[in-house]
């Protein structure tokens, strides 16, 4: 999956077409494979991956972009899988979606090794339900739909265990699994699904863990949670929300102007706690820290799956 909030995530899905906002009508055109050399200036739009483009805060945030020379295209994504596969072929510039931890699954899994050249913000993670006004509402035996994909699934199990919904045999942590569940001291079942469907599927579950790109578009609001995690807690850093750029590019200055513009302007910054239900922790950590927060997190990656 970034001042304040949130960030992270039974079938898996398959992943969505994916759409631009500006002037692509599919799939973006490749950029270049060569690494800027940290000169940027190319006069090439600059290719970002989202998930959620018409988000206000965007057309903001493109324009602040413009009056410093830079063109930015937006290619909306409607799902996790495919922005980090299209910037590692070179399909986009940057992509702005994902937190530190959801970032080292992946270059784990794909042995890769995209690197965050900024932060965004941190957001809660919140359990939402359209069928009980009260989180102790939620009956026995009652379904709650999670993420699928390994970092947001373990966040949103752990966020269930907090509210006494689940116990967990590993005491909780960033790999938990529904494998791990307690059955027999748990109160409800939990079922599995791609990260954009879980609030899509609140009419037939009794609550869904919902990350918070998908909230406002499913007509929900960030003050309905039943419960949601702590965002400022220290264990929370690997799921800082990032800018994302391959290795070679983690220098280049436009891209690392286009930072400092998410970071700095007031007006996105606003519209950003704005889309966020006031929600959003908003972050300018040092790059270096990221950095170690990517790497303990990818090992941690490596130890757990043996």
């Amino acid at each position: 999956m970034t001042v304040k909030k949130r960030g992270l995530l039974a079938a898996s899905l398959t992943a969505l077409a994916l759409a631009t906002t500006t002037a692509l009508a599919g799939c973006a055109a490749p950029a270049s494979d060569e690494g800027d050399g940290g000169q940027g200036g190319s006069g090439e739009p600059v290719k970002i991956g989202v998930v959620g483009a018409s988000d206000p805060y965007w057309e903001t945030f493109t324009a602040a972009a413009a009056e410093e020379g830079i063109e930015v295209e937006l290619v909306d994504f409607t799902d996790y899988n495919q922005p980090n596969p299209a910037l590692s072929e070179g399909e986009l510039d940057l992509n702005q979606f994902q937190h530190i931890q959801y970032l080292a699954d992946y270059n784990v899994s794909n042995d890769d090794d995209l690197v965050p050249i900024g932060s965004t913000a941190i957001y809660p993670l919140g359990v939402f339900s359209t069928k009980h006004e009260k989180l102790e509402d939620i009956p026995e035996g009652g379904t709650v739909a999670v993420p699928s994909d390994p970092s947001n699934r373990a966040r949103a199990l752990n966020v269930l265990q907090a509210a006494e919904l689940i116990e967990l045999s590993d005491g909780g942590t960033l790999f938990s699994t529904p494998d791990d569940i307690d059955a027999d001291a748990s109160k409800v079942e939990v079922t599995e699904m791609d990260a954009s469907f879980t609030a899509t599927s609140l009419a037939d579950v009794d609550a869904a863990v919902v990350n918070n790109d998908f909230v406002t578009d499913a007509g929900l609001k960030f003050s309905d949670a039943l419960y949601q995690d702590d965002p400022e807690d220290e264990g929370a850093k690997p799921f800082i929300n990032i800018f994302a750029a391959k290795a070679e590019d983690k220098d280049n200055e436009e891209y690392l102007k286009l930072v400092e513009i998410y970071q700095t302007n007031e007006e996105v910054q606003a519209g950003v706690f704005e889309n966020s239900g006031d929600s959003a922790i908003m972050l300018n950590t040092p790059v270096s820290e990221l950095e170690e927060i990517l790497a303990d997190s990818e090992e941690q990656v490596r130890e757990s799956r043996g």
